[in-house]
This record gives C-alpha cells, structure tokens and sequence, in this order.
C-alpha cells in the first residue's frame, strides 16, 4: 500500500493521458484534410488544379481545344498601387465550337479576368500554391460568366508579378 499512488495521482495521470490522446486525433485529422485537399492526387482542390476533374464526359485530354487569350497587364491591389501582374494564358475547352463561342464572347472573358485579378494583392499570388487556385478561380469565374461549365483548364503561358 506504501507503494500505490493516490487517488489524485490516478485521476490526473489519467487526463494527461485522455488530452494526449485528443491532441494526436487533432493532429493526425489535420494531417489527413491537409494531405487529401492539397497534395493528393484526385482529391479536393488538387484535382482540380489539373483541371482533371472538370473535364466533361466524353472530354479527354486527347482532344481539348486551346483558345488564346490574349496578355493581361493589370494593377494588383496592393495599398500602393505600385505592383502588377502580366499574365498570358490559354484556356482549355471540349470541342472547336465551344472554342469559337468563347473567342466570340473574348470581351466578356477578359473583363471578367481583370476583374479577378485587379482584386488581388501580391500577397494573394505569391506561392504556388496561390498560382493553382487563381487558375482554379479564373477556370471558375470565365464558367460562370458564360454561363455552365465550358473551361476544363487554364493555362499559363506567361506570368510576371512585380
């Protein structure tokens, strides 16, 4: 009986241990979210960072279209104003016709483009991971504006932000 701890001992080595075990279930479900939504392939954002969710059926890799749009030199955000972003890019579509729409409605597509990245601060683009999700929201973005899912993949030719 010398030997046995007290009951107070017990009660709170038992907490330390309940806590512990919390803290290791938070972490390891962090870990998983954060590897399912950003570095696994098929999964959450970064599938379509690819743009190979968003492929309509019947669309393969094999037989998109690429429609230039042409450069984009625009005033970032920033509270200076002294930052911009050139960008270059070619969007991805199924077919030739879904092609020819979008080059005939090219006015609406770059205004919504300057509007998304006009609202940007350098801050916003820095990584690469930022770059993947601006792709994702112009993919997104020039959908919406013409009205169903006709971008399957953004691509950028040239990007430069000073």
């Amino acid at each position: 009986m010398a030997n046995e701890p007290a009951p107070e001992q017990k009660k709170s080595s038992l907490k330390l241990i309940i806590i512990g075990l919390v803290i290791l279930l938070v972490l390891a479900g962090g870990g998983l979210a954060a590897w399912k939504f950003l570095l696994a392939p098929g999964g959450g954002d970064g599938a379509s960072a690819g743009g190979a969710a968003e492929v309509p059926v019947g669309a393969t890799s094999g037989n998109l279209v690429s429609v230039s749009v042409p450069p984009f030199l625009v005033n970032l955000a920033d509270p200076l104003g002294r930052r911009y972003i050139k960008l270059t890019l070619e969007l991805e579509v199924p077919n030739a016709k879904i092609g020819q729409d979008i080059e005939s409605k090219m006015p609406r597509v770059r205004d919504t483009i300057n509007l998304l990245l006009s609202s940007k601060t350098y801050s916003d683009l820095a990584s690469y991971e930022s770059k993947i999700l601006l792709k994702n929201e112009i993919m997104e973005r020039v959908n919406q504006s013409l009205g169903g899912v006709r971008v399957v993949r953004v691509n950028f030719l040239e990007l430069v932000i000073q």
